[in-house]
């Protein structure tokens, strides 16, 4: 597991508005310790406890929770996040309460693997990967506008195929979506 912070969520968290953030499955905490950083108070979410400890920092509150587990429920309210991040991970049967938990006016950042990245190794499980325009379907049925997206193969940290996805909920004003060049 890699600690560098995502390039895709790097460019994309100065979008999130000020307010709390989701770091859901969030490993040992590469991207909440960036959107501390960035000065968001971090809800940090994952089912290792181990991850969690090295998680733990400023501004960041961790909650050991196995969303995956029969029964799970959703542990979050409506609109509680001006942010939430996801990468390297994928529960289907979240999506919809995790969008509900996004802020009017909230930025999701979501980046996992892809349906083809077999090939590269694991995962390959078609449960974990996503299919082809799946993220973009994702944010057209939630109400979402799309500021970025990728779908394609990444050689960092390791060759994978991915899909990427920057989206923004309708009360998120288009001009602060400008970002400056690369």
């Amino acid at each position: 597991m890699s600690d560098q912070i995502s390039p895709w969520v790097q460019r994309y968290a100065p979008l999130v508005p000020g307010g709390a953030v989701l770091d859901l499955a969030c490993g040992n905490g590469r991207h909440a310790r960036h959107m501390a950083a960035l000065g968001h108070e971090v809800v940090a979410v994952d089912r290792d406890p181990a991850a969690l400890a090295a998680a733990c920092g400023a501004g960041i509150t961790t909650s050991c929770i196995d969303l995956e587990e029969a029964g799970a429920a959703w542990a979050f309210g409506p609109h509680r996040f001006a942010g939430i991040v996801v990468t390297n991970y994928l529960h289907r049967p979240l999506i919809a309460d995790m969008l509900t938990s996004l802020a009017p006016n909230g930025v999701l950042i979501y980046e996992t693997f892809a349906d083809g990245n077999a090939q590269f190794g694991k995962p390959s499980n078609p449960a974990f990967l996503l299919q082809p325009g799946e993220l973009l379907e994702l944010a057209r049925a939630h109400g979402l506008r799309v500021v970025a997206f990728e779908d394609g193969v990444t050689a960092t940290p390791k060759a994978a195929m991915v899909q990427r996805l920057c989206a923004v909920k309708p009360d998120f004003p288009r001009e602060a979506a400008l970002l400056p060049p690369f």
